[in-house]
């Protein structure tokens, strides 16, 4: 360990940082490749399998499903075992089941191996995000955060233009194929990282750190404080509103930002009938302007927080309203140029809430817990959002029409900025109750 890097909150030297946090980031635009390619192939599985827009948005769905449902058992992995061997897993089943999914014959075995893309899944952002909150200094939490979610854009973009691409030259069932073996190399990668202590819990928020074996060590301290019970670890999330405030808040984003994600490829297809290749790199240029507005945010917040606590939540709020305003230009008021300069303006802001809404999950809890409450907020937008968004505007689109579906979209970021807003008032306080413990590296 570098000493000089262990001074300024490093917990690695700065260049194994850099390497673990670049495996990280990889992971993650894979994850998204893989979860978002589908879009690109909607016009495709609905010519050759007669879908309804429903089941094409179910193919979105269910990976979203699988994620609520594992996602606490995951992160109790990550937090409790181990980082690198539990996200290393998980990144190989989201791997093999992209790949799987490149031999399928019919629909529901094709939403079998989306579900299982999901179970690969369903720990990562928790799992990644409490590495991140370990390899940096909490000064440049929201900074490293952006730059990670970053990936998500460019893995999303990548997959709904690479799939259209791909399909058009050898069928829609070799894109699977393709994305899913870089996924593996990287998950191999991983198991080899180097990984900090387990935390254990204390009620009196203090921790000792267990070894690879599971031997606690600071022995002489180990008579003096209690370990938490399942209660005090719910108390430890439910005390604290700026947590709810903010896991709704990413709600209510997430929904909208999975059903452009799913829907804006057919919307430029359907709208302008144009080319699904053509289409979906338009959508893709859209979305992958949050790789800009992501560390954007992310380095706004961190600067701001210096003057103020609780910009955390604050940024958010204001980020999120103003990226509603360009979405309601976009889908309801404008068309031709104007609307497109809309929705790229979207694109860039879309993302800025996501650095310093993953920090607040970080922030307020303990080192030990930190990728579970980021699986909290996981199930929030998983389940009410990113699970629900695709699927709704699925639904209404076959009841009317795929534009009139997504200018829907602006009012559930309008309800984000409300939830971010009110967490602010309570953030600071939130932030007192909590007892910062450093992190040892695991020998």
């Amino acid at each position: 360990m570098n000493v000089n890097a262990k001074q300024k909150g490093y917990l690695f030297s700065k260049g194994y940082t850099n390497y673990v946090f670049i495996l990280l980031f990889l992971l993650y635009m894979f994850d998204y490749i893989d979860r978002m390619i589908i879009t690109s192939l909607f016009p495709f599985l609905k010519a050759d399998w007669n879908l309804t827009d429903t089941q094409l948005g179910a193919l979105i769905s269910s990976v979203y499903w699988s994620i609520v449902i594992l996602t606490i058992p995951a992160s109790i992995l990550v937090d409790r075992w181990s980082r690198r061997r539990t996200i290393g897993t998980m990144a190989t089943i989201w791997s093999l089941a992209t790949f799987a999914a490149s031999f399928t014959k019919t629909f529901p075995q094709l939403l079998f191996t989306r579900t299982f893309i999901g179970i690969g899944e369903a720990g990562y952002a928790p799992g990644g995000t409490a590495m991140i909150s370990a390899l940096y200094p909490k000064e440049k939490r929201s900074f490293m955060m952006g730059i990670w979610n970053s990936s998500i854009t460019l893995g999303s973009a990548i997959g709904m233009a690479l799939g259209g691409i791909i399909a058009a030259k050898w069928g829609w069932r070799s894109a699977f194929g393709i994305v899913a073996l870089p996924g593996i190399i990287i998950a191999i990668l991983f198991f080899f990282i180097k990984d900090y202590k387990t935390v254990v819990l204390f009620k009196n928020g203090s921790s000792l750190n267990k070894d690879v074996n599971g031997t606690i060590e600071n022995k002489e301290n180990k008579g003096e404080q209690n370990k938490m019970s399942f209660t005090d670890i719910v108390r430890e999330f439910a005390s604290k509103p700026t947590l709810i405030f903010n896991y709704l808040g990413m709600t209510g984003s997430i929904f909208v930002t999975t059903s452009l994600l799913s829907w804006l490829p057919s919307y430029f297809s359907r709208l302008e009938n144009i080319p699904l290749q053509n289409a979906g790199t338009k959508a893709s240029i859209t979305m992958l302007l949050s790789i800009i507005g992501a560390p954007l945010g992310g380095y706004l917040v961190d600067r701001w927080r210096k003057k103020r606590i609780n910009a955390r939540m604050i940024f958010p709020a204001l980020s999120t309203i103003i990226t509603a305003l360009f979405a309601f230009f976009g889908f309801v008021v404008f068309d031709g140029i104007l609307q497109y300069i809309s929705f790229l303006l979207t694109g860039i802001t879309i993302a800025m809430f996501v650095p310093a809404a993953s920090a607040v999950t970080q922030d307020l809890v303990h080192p030990g817990l930190r990728a579970t409450s980021y699986a909290f907020a996981v199930i929030f937008q998983n389940l009410l959002g990113a699970s629900a968004g695709p699927l709704v505007i699925g639904m209404i689109s076959d009841k009317t029409d795929i534009s009139v579906a997504l200018s829907f979209l602006p009012i559930f970021l309008v309800f984000s900025s409300c939830m971010f807003f009110i967490g602010s008032f309570f953030y600071k306080k939130d932030l007192e109750k909590v007892v910062d413990i450093p992190l040892e590296v695991l020998g």
